[in-house]
């Protein structure tokens, strides 16, 4: 697990030993720890708990840039997909749990609320799936960074339709 995330994240550990690590990719002392509990048992995935975790990037450029590294070191997300007040991708560590990344696609909270408060939202609060290289094609092609984080509207869609995404 601790592999995972110093790679994921282009982390290094700030302190670690064989039971605990505490990792950072900036100037924190540390971001994310992992401990090694004696007597715990591996995580159960029918068992509620964490859904997921998020970073949110500054631009669709350093979205994708992490997502071209991270393919680069063979870890792919799961899903990718534009929820409307984000484009988001989606990635699972080695436990299962879920990472997004993901960029804002509205410039000020209260742009995104707007939408989120509107009819297509209600239509639709889980997104529009897209695929991440032809994401990259249209931003290397030169089309603006609004034309593309604009959700593509595919009328409803509810949670029911997570079950195939989420596997």
């Amino acid at each position: 697990m601790v592999s995972f995330y110093k790679t994921f994240l282009g982390a290094e550990a700030s302190y670690e030993n064989e039971a605990l690590s505490f990792l950072r990719y900036d100037d924190e002392h540390h971001r994310i720890a992992i401990a090694t509990v004696p007597g715990t048992k591996p995580k159960d995935p029918s068992i509620s708990g964490l859904e997921h975790i998020a970073f949110t990037y500054n631009t669709l450029d350093d979205l994708v840039t992490a997502y071209k590294q991270r393919r680069n070191l063979g870890i792919e997300p799961f899903w990718c997909v534009n929820h409307g007040p984000t484009t988001s991708m989606y990635y699972r560590d080695p436990d299962g749990n879920q990472i997004e990344i993901q960029v804002d696609n509205f410039d000020t909270p209260e742009a995104a609320n707007e939408f989120m408060g509107g009819r297509l939202y209600a239509e639709n609060p889980i997104g529009t799936d897209f695929v991440p290289d032809d994401l990259i094609k249209r931003l290397e092609g030169g089309e603006s960074h609004a034309s593309i984080k604009q959700r593509v509207e595919i009328g409803p869609r509810g949670l029911e339709s997570l079950a195939a995404v989420m596997g």
